[in-house]
């Protein structure tokens, strides 16, 4: 017998080398998901300042706002220098603060229009073309 393959106990290593392996994938996944998906500002002050604003709710123990996020970055571009895009990160008091005066949960949307007034309230965006239809009833540049 091969002693390079099974330990003294006579048991093979193969289950324990795969364990291991699926443990390590599990964790880099997690990390991964952790991080944050594109620059979204967290200065809520710019809601008003004569530029509208799209702003997601997001929690990191949530997955929905990271998708959202995800979703909103697909439609960026088209808007980008005409609307600001912000997050209201609901682990931040001022982002609980800011949600709370907007009723809003991770993933939610709230479009406001240049003067700061909300324009338009998506619950859990599935589509690029629900978010675009939002921020095409602003009037923008």
């Amino acid at each position: 017998m091969d002693n390079k393959t099974k330990p003294a106990s006579g048991k093979p290593r193969w289950p324990r080398a795969l364990i291991t392996l699926a443990v390590v994938v599990g964790a880099l996944a997690l990390l991964l998901i952790q991080l944050p998906r594109g620059a979204f500002s967290t200065d809520l002050s710019r809601i008003g300042q004569g530029i509208p604003a799209l702003v997601v709710a997001r929690d990191k123990n949530y997955l929905a706002g990271a998708e959202v996020m995800d979703l909103i970055n697909t439609v960026r571009p088209e808007y980008e220098g005409k609307i600001a895009f912000l997050a209201a990160h609901l682990g931040h008091p001022d982002g609980q603060a800011f949600a709370r005066r907007h009723d809003m949960d991770d993933a939610i949307v709230v479009v406001f229009d240049a003067d700061g007034s909300p324009a338009a309230r998506l619950v859990i965006p599935q589509t690029a073309e629900v978010i675009r239809a939002a921020l095409d009833i602003l009037d923008t540049p």
